[in-house]
């Protein structure tokens, strides 16, 4: 079983930055982030897969960078000019090579001046 640790969220006003971070307990072959509002189903952010392949949402593309420690298990998430839309429940997410997806118990990011 894969434990996922994840850490970072909090509050920031619109153009500001945020990093998150995920840490993951067993080895995985892809890491990444959703998100979830109210009301929404939760949507892919960012995913990295270990051989360095990347998958971005277009609402993310040039403000976010996925980026990943295979040593440590962890994912970062660095997100830039942030913008009231990116305000949701982020949620980390791991697959292993079964494959079985795991999650992360989810942290909130919210944009607001």
């Amino acid at each position: 079983q894969v434990q996922l640790v994840e850490s970072g969220g909090g509050l920031v006003q619109p153009g500001g930055s945020l990093k998150l971070s995920c840490a993951a307990s067993g080895s995985i072959f892809t890491m990444g982030w959703y998100r979830q509002t109210p009301g929404k189903q939760r949507e892919l952010v960012a995913t990295l897969t270990q051989f360095s392949i990347s998958n971005y949402a277009d609402s993310v593309k040039g403000r976010f960078t996925i980026s990943r420690d295979n040593a440590k298990n962890t994912v970062y998430l660095q997100m830039n000019s942030l913008k009231p839309e990116d305000t949701a429940v982020y949620y980390c997410y791991a697959r292993n090579v079964a494959p079985v997806d795991y999650w992360g118990q989810g942290t909130q990011v919210t944009v607001s001046s």
